[in-house]
């Protein structure tokens, strides 16, 4: 069944790092061998031996429309055409950043990044900039990257592969980098009553989206804006993960303005693309306005802005968004039925199109409580539904997203095949 897939591997190994380009993709969360893809085309994938899954990955959340959509094809192939990369400005950049803006108007001023990481890295250092401070208050299971100070107690692949921290990060680095549980009110008091002075920011997932989908507890957010604010701290939401996923925005969606918003591939419509913006005083520390440097060669790429434009068009189009949003909620209500009929204890959680599931009774709030899910029950119900061809997230602790592609049919064969893959993974 993964014949090809598993001579690839055995290729990729004596050439790239683990055979893979990001950890996750090795398949070290579930075991076994990872199934390298050809092709793709709206909902579905195709894998090397011809195997054909309903994906609900989709490149890890940006592909909103699907894959190959013809309308984010066709904007790529006529830009290419004109040229692949100017190093130079081009008007495609101002008319992606109108976009952004009319869907995150608290981006007042902003700046394209070639990637999400890059995005938080440069938000975090204009926020050091424009407070003169250093340290920066993080939480557990949130990922926002591989910058060295924010690989502390990280969700994502760092969960998958059970690291809490990456070798090869000073000590010193770390020690400015204040970790709390997420949604613990209690906890972040703390911390800025210890180091609220020298912190130049709060970075947060709104929406923590790479612990699995763990959703804010009622306050939580308005916590964090009103001791930034007391304390003169730079509020930072990360929506890389959750970004044009939810009405408005985590930020519109619970009417909490950061100061900072980091945002990733879904505004390139799959191409390599980042953005960090926000308050006009905070981003004219960036150069060349002033002192923070932050550069990149391919930043505001023609070819990513002209597929991200066309893909925020069409998401803008009339009823698009509460469409896609309604089908989330079907699929979820759908497995949550199915659990219970198979009487197997399992947490289904949703907003916009992302959803995450867990073995447990009761959502977790927090890193702790996820980590007490039923991981070794979900590496064998991945395998199950892989077989079924229905691919899922290679681990227990990242998010599902649909898409506007995928439709009534994948909906009743996935619900169909989570069924069976509840009885076979009961172990």
């Amino acid at each position: 069944m993964f014949r090809r897939s598993q001579d690839l591997f055995e290729q990729a190994g004596g050439l790239i790092v683990g055979g893979v380009n990001s950890p996750v993709r090795a398949f070290r969360g579930v075991g076994g061998t990872p199934v390298f893809m050809a092709r793709g085309s709206g909902s579905h994938i195709v894998d090397e031996d011809g195997n054909v899954y309903i994906d609900y990955v989709l490149s890890w959340g940006p592909l909103i429309l699907g894959h190959a959509h013809p309308a984010v094809v066709e904007a790529a192939i006529s830009a290419v055409r004109e040229g692949s990369s100017f190093g130079a400005p081009t008007a495609r950049e101002i008319e992606m950043a109108r976009r952004v803006q009319a869907f995150y108007p608290s981006l007042e001023k902003m700046r394209f990044t070639s990637s999400g990481t890059e995005a938080c890295m440069g938000a975090i250092r204009a926020a050091r900039g424009y407070t003169g401070r250093s340290k920066v208050l993080k939480f557990e299971g949130c990922y926002h990257g591989h910058a060295d100070y924010l690989l502390v107690k990280a969700g994502s692949g760092l969960a998958t592969l059970g690291t809490p921290d990456s070798a090869g990060v000073p000590p010193s680095f770390a020690a400015e980098t204040i970790v709390v549980p997420y949604n613990d009110i209690k906890a972040v008091e703390h911390a800025f009553a210890e180091h609220g002075r020298d912190l130049a920011a709060v970075i947060v997932e709104p929406v923590a989206g790479n612990m699995g989908l763990v959703l804010p507890e009622p306050g939580f957010l308005d916590c964090l804006r009103n001791l930034c604010t007391h304390f003169d701290a730079v509020l930072i939401f990360d929506e890389v993960l959750v970004g044009f996923r939810i009405p408005g925005g985590a930020q519109g969606y619970y009417s909490i303005k950061p100061d900072i918003t980091c945002l990733g591939k879904v505004i390139g419509g799959g191409f390599p693309v980042g953005c960090y913006g926000g308050k006009r005083e905070i981003m004219s520390k960036v150069a060349p306005e002033g002192p923070v440097y932050q550069a990149g060669t391919l930043s505001g790429n023609p070819v990513a802005m002209a597929a991200g434009a066309a893909a925020l068009d069409e998401l803008a189009r009339p009823g698009v968004i509460d469409t896609l949003n309604a089908r989330t909620e079907t699929l979820v209500n759908s497995i949550r039925e199915a659990a219970k009929a198979e009487g197997v204890e399992l947490a289904a959680v949703n907003i916009g199109s992302v959803f995450g599931f867990f073995f447990r009774s009761g959502a977790p709030r927090s890193w702790d409580e996820v980590k007490v899910s039923d991981a070794e029950r979900f590496k064998r119900f991945f395998h199950a539904m892989l077989k079924r061809g229905v691919y899922l997230a290679p681990s227990a602790f990242e998010s599902g997203f649909m898409s506007t592609a995928h439709s009534f049919e994948d909906i009743d064969r996935t619900v169909a095949a989570f069924r069976e893959a509840l009885r076979e993974s009961a172990g």
